[in-house]
């Protein structure tokens, strides 16, 4: 199946934005023929991960407690972190008294105990470590307390409108909650960084291996092992959540993320999901452009030590059509963000990558610094404007 793709710049400049872009359900999806799934939830959601077009949806943005679902965002401020160079795998974890007394899900660590982030991430992805996770947060923002703020803000980045965060865990807290809609987005994200699901992908694992202490990981997600292609992310459940999931599987080229608040049993809340699979993957099919990191386009940025910078793929770039369906004239849009000056760090917003159709727009992608750019000197600038003065350059 062929993919005939043109590319425009825009000449529209935009303001800066980094929320990521869920879309309507499709249009030809109406009330009449709206799939029978998630029946017995409280709230679902069902979305194609690299354009977040909304296949299914249920009260999706009731706000409710999203139990252990809430170690997404933490998982995904540890991606963020290693990323960007603030943490390694193979780092050091100290657990302090406070990370040891959590109770719940846990992996049973000791006060003064040292694991790597390998280690602890294994803990939270597989195990859902309660004890870990407070282990971890601690480790990157030097307290709980400053990690949940910092999670509440990755959640308004995000544009998450219905999320507020107590706690890395999702233990019980007052005044702690999200939706289905604002889980898709928070798992949306954490899968950019593609790595985590050979964490969250794993059914078995063991921890402390060499050691008379030796502690036996299995997947609180069954599907990992039961549904062929699924390699995460994140079960939940407290007696007022009862059971909840936000798993996503591959098959193909398409990745899909399904969520479930609110099942009655573990049975009912894998069935629900497995269902909502199995629609995604007989409807729909994904048409890949681009990889993270893939060049977009060269931007010029003011007063820089280097006048250009490579604007660069934020995550993979799509085409989503309904099967037999064929792609033919997608436009790529460029819209760069206005007024593009040094200093810019790497993985800084530069604009938005707009795939379209006619007036149907099919998916937005931030463009993001490939690297660096230091801001330039006087003299740097000065040099430079003589030379195209001189017509040296």
């Amino acid at each position: 199946m062929k993919l005939f793709v043109r590319t425009l710049m825009a000449v529209t400049l935009v303001m800066s934005s980094s929320v990521p872009h869920i879309f309507a359900k499709e249009d030809n999806q109406s009330k009449a023929n709206t799939p029978n799934l998630a029946e017995n939830a409280k709230s679902a959601m069902l979305i194609e991960r690299d354009t977040g077009t909304v296949l299914f949806e249920k009260n999706a943005d009731e706000q409710l407690p999203p139990a252990s679902m809430t170690k997404i965002m933490t998982m995904l401020l540890i991606m963020e972190a290693i990323d960007n160079g603030a943490l390694t795998f193979e780092d050091k974890v100290r657990t302090s008294e406070h990370a040891a007394s959590m109770g719940g899900s846990q992996i049973f660590l000791e006060a003064g105990e040292e694991m790597t982030v390998d280690e602890m991430l294994r803990g939270i992805a597989i195990a859902s470590g309660n004890d870990a996770s407070v282990a971890m947060a601690e480790k990157i923002a030097g307290s709980e307390e400053a990690f949940v703020q910092k999670m509440n803000e990755k959640a308004k980045e995000l544009g998450l409108k219905n999320t507020t965060f107590q706690n890395p865990t999702g233990l019980p807290a007052e005044n702690h909650y999200s939706t289905a809609r604002d889980m898709a987005i928070m798992a949306k994200e954490l899968l950019k960084y593609e790595g985590i699901t050979k964490y969250t992908g794993v059914y078995e694992d063991y921890l402390r291996e060499d050691t008379d202490k030796k502690f036996w990981l299995v997947n609180t997600n069954r599907l990992v092992k039961f549904y062929k292609g699924v390699d995460g992310i994140k079960t939940g459940y407290t007696r007022e959540a009862k059971y909840c999931l936000t798993a996503t599987a591959k098959k193909d080229n398409m990745r899909v993320i399904a969520v479930v608040f609110g099942a009655s049993t573990p049975k009912d809340r894998n069935a629900q999901i497995t269902k909502m699979l199995d629609y995604a993957f007989s409807q729909y099919m994904s048409h890949p452009l681009m990889e993270r990191g893939e060049f977009i386009t060269e931007v010029k940025v003011g007063k820089g030590m280097e006048p250009y910078v490579n604007g660069v793929a934020n995550e993979s770039v799509s085409v989503l059509t309904k099967k037999g369906d064929t792609v033919e004239d997608v436009e790529k849009v460029i819209e760069l963000n206005d007024s593009i000056k040094a200093p810019i760090q790497k993985d800084d917003e530069l604009g938005k990558l707009i795939l379209k159709k006619g007036d149907k727009v099919l998916s937005k992608t931030l463009i993001v610094a490939e690297s660096d750019v230091k801001e330039a000197s006087w003299w740097k600038l000065f040099k430079r404007s003589f030379s195209k003065f001189a017509g040296l350059s």
